[in-house]
Order: C-alpha cells, then sequence, then structure tokens
C-alpha cells in the first residue's frame, strides 16, 4: 500500500485515526475513566528481563485494593436480591405435610416428585423433620431415578429414610448398581419399582435373571395404567384399556402375574411354569400391584382415613370417603340472620351451622338442606367434596328452584 494512502501517526499528541468512509464523522474517542482504579496495581508476572525458571518470578501477586475498589463500584447502591413471588419456603412445606399427616392419621409417607434428588436438601429436611414429629415408627419411602453418588446414601440413612425405591429408567440396571449396594450397606431397605410394559416383555424377564446379582429385597411392578397424559403415546405403541372400569393398560396384568409365578416358583423349588425350568431363588420377593387396587383401594382407604379425622358435625362420610352436607347460598351481610332463623326453626344446634366464606354459603347437615329446601327461594345444594387439604368439591346438585311442569 503506497505511504501516501496513510495517515501519520502523532504519537506524542495522541493517536490520528486514519480517515475512511467507515469514520469521517465519527466523534474522537472518550478519554478512559480511570477515576474507578485511581492507579494501576502490579500483580507481578513473568516479563522477558526477569523471568527465571527457578524462582518465583512467574508467580502473579494476590489482587489487593484495586480489585476491592471494583467490586464496591460494581456493587454499589445494588438491592440484595427478593425471594420470587409465589414461591413457598422449604419450612413451610414441610409444615403443610406435616398437617396432612396428622390430619389423616398418616403411619408413613411416601416421597416422589419430580424427583426428591433434584431437592436433596429439602427432602433431607422434609425426612427428618418427619422422624422428628411422628416418632421412628413412621415408615417413611422415597423414589428415585437417579443414580445418585453412593455417598450420599449415608445421609438419607441418617435422616431417618427407611426405604428406598430405583425407577430404572431405560431399564439399564447396571447404572445403578453401585447406588443400590450404598443405600443397603446404609440400613436402607431397598428395591426396584418399574411399570410392567407388555411390549417389554423379554427385557423385562431378562431384567429378572440381571437383579439377582444385586443387592435389593424386593421388585415391585405396577400395572401399566393409560392417562390422559400419556393416552396418544400409549396408542402409538398399540396399547388399549384392559376393561372399561379401568386404567390398566392390555398384557400388563398377564406379564406381571408371569414374572410373579416364575419367581415364586423358583421360591419354592418348583418347575416354572412358563418354560418348566427349575431355577434357583431370586434372592428378592416381587410384588404387583394393579389399576384397580391403586385407585380404589390405597386412595380411598386414604380418604376414609382423613375423612374420619377431619369430618364436622355437620357432615357424612361416604363409604368412598367423600364428605357429603346441604349448603345455602348467603353473603357475608345476611348470613348471621340466616344461621338465626334455620337455628330457631329446625332446633338444630348452631354448631352444625357453618359459615363458608371462600364459597360464600351456609353448610349445613344434608338432611336439614333437604327439609327447607322447598320453603325459601335462595339456592340450595347438594355439596360432595374429597376429605383432603384443597376440599376439591366433586358434586354440587341444586335441591330446589326447579319450575313445575
Amino acid at each position: 500500500m503506497a505511504k501516501k494512502q496513510l495517515q501519520e501517526m502523532d504519537v506524542a499528541a495522541g493517536t490520528k485515526q486514519s480517515k475512511t468512509a467507515v469514520n469521517a464523522n465519527a466523534k474522537p474517542a472518550m478519554p478512559m475513566d480511570t477515576s474507578v482504579a485511581g492507579s494501576v496495581e502490579d500483580l507481578g508476572g513473568p516479563t522477558p528481563m526477569n523471568y527465571k525458571p527457578d524462582d518465583d518470578s512467574a508467580k502473579l501477586k494476590t489482587p489487593g485494593g484495586t480489585l476491592k475498589q471494583v467490586k464496591d463500584v460494581v456493587n454499589k447502591g445494588a438491592k440484595p436480591a427478593e425471594p420470587m413471588k409465589g414461591m413457598k419456603e422449604d419450612e413451610e412445606i414441610v409444615d403443610e405435610v406435616i398437617e396432612e399427616a396428622r390430619a389423616m392419621r398418616a403411619t408413613g409417607a411416601g416421597i416422589t416428585g419430580g424427583d426428591p434428588l433434584m431437592a436433596r436438601e429439602r427432602t433431607l429436611e422434609g425426612i427428618s423433620r418427619l422422624k422428628s414429629e411422628f416418632g421412628p415408627e413412621f415408615h417413611l419411602h422415597m423414589y428415585t431415578s437417579i443414580p445418585f453418588n453412593p455417598e450420599l446414601a449415608r445421609e438419607f440413612a441418617d435422616a431417618g429414610l427407611d426405604e428406598i425405591r430405583f425407577h430404572l429408567l431405560g431399564l439399564d440396571a447396571e447404572r445403578y448398581r453401585s447406588t443400590i449396594s450404598a443405600c443397603s450397606d446404609s440400613g436402607i431397605l431397598t428395591g426396584v419399582e418399574i411399570p410392567c410394559e407388555p411390549d417389554k416383555r423379554e427385557e423385562l424377564l431378562s431384567l429378572l435373571e440381571e437383579l439377582r446379582s444385586f443387592d435389593i429385597s424386593f421388585l415391585n411392578l405396577n400395572e401399566l395404567e393409560i392417562t390422559v397424559g400419556n393416552h396418544e403415546n400409549m396408542e402409538l405403541r398399540g396399547f388399549n384399556l384392559t376393561t372399561e372400569i379401568t386404567a390398566g393398560a392390555s398384557g400388563s396384568n398377564e406379564l406381571a402375574l408371569d414374572m410373579k409365578s416364575r419367581v415364586n416358583a423358583a421360591e419354592q423349588g418348583l418347575q416354572d411354569p412358563l418354560d418348566g425350568d427349575s431355577r434357583e431363588p431370586y434372592g428378592f420377593h416381587l410384588k404387583f400391584c394393579t389399576a384397580v387396587f391403586k385407585d380404589a383401594g390405597q386412595l380411598r382407604r386414604r380418604f376414609l382415613r382423613r375423612g374420619e379425622s377431619t369430618i364436622s358435625p355437620h357432615e357424612v362420610l361416604t363409604e368412598d370417603g367423600t364428605l357429603i352436607f346441604g349448603a345455602i347460598d348467603a353473603d357475608e351481610g345476611s348470613k348471621d340472620d340466616w344461621i338465626s332463623e334455620i337455628a330457631q326453626e329446625t332446633g338444630l344446634p348452631r354448631r352444625f351451622l357453618l359459615w363458608d366464606d371462600e364459597n360464600d354459603r351456609i353448610e349445613m347437615p344434608l338432611v336439614i338442606a333437604e327439609d327447607i329446601a322447598d320453603e325459601i327461594e335462595d339456592p340450595v345444594f347438594m355439596i360432595e367434596v374429597l376429605p383432603t387439604h384443597e376440599r376439591t368439591e366433586v358434586t354440587a346438585v341444586r335441591l330446589n328452584g326447579f319450575e313445575e311442569e
């Protein structure tokens, strides 16, 4: 490039930048602000003049005042971070769990998720507090699909975890071997719990043999269920419902029973009913949980236990574990007059009349609501709720206000 095409650089007075089409109208650069640092701090380090291989000439000094000044300027005026709105503190979450366990007179609890290992500290705190609140006989079991660091097993054992159930992702048991062994060695009852998928028959039968060498006490098989969330995937895999009254996938029950028969036959020294072979005992027991048992059995018993513990004087506990009562729509201004009039006209003690400010209604025994429904114009209902903390409403039947034909 010709020398005349270059602009001279005046080093003494400050750099003169070459004029081009790009920067022809550009303003001069602002001078560097040195007010923050104040001065340059020499952190040492090697230079061509001072470096020697046999001394500390290449070692950097620890930053001193300069770094602190920069930190102070950056953080000046900054406010502490605020917690996210709507997020509950760990202690509040555990308090709600304890309240629910006490309300249903629970003898134990299962810890699931998501995955409890994704919130390990919260999980450990919850285990410790539940054991402290309800005593060592309160049985705690946890589900996880994470082959976590085996060293963490002792933390869960010390916190009070009684049992752990591993969901083997991809049925890849080997990934979990060291974690399973550590949990068992720590005194935690350890096992595997997986869905019984009928299109994985050969893989599940092979898993039975692979688990012989694992330090587990049980294998739990759950009947594969078709739900609102997974029905499209289940349809693509060719699964249908077993019957119209269960969510179980066709073939899941049969495969689970075949696997259970194989384990039981080996335990009793009998020939396998599937292939006639004789096998050594597996060293663990196999349990099968059907969709009907889980939905109609476990959930119903839970509702019944909680309903018996939390039922109010005006409510009736049904065989299904729900609570039924009557209700009259009202407002804050008229509720006291309503309660007084109902108590006077029916002779019902006031403790059987409850004001529900969340739903703006007066709750009462259903038999009373049915008796007065035809005598008043205001809406009267039969209400059915689940005996949970949220008291989810499942039925509301209007008892009056129908026009005669």
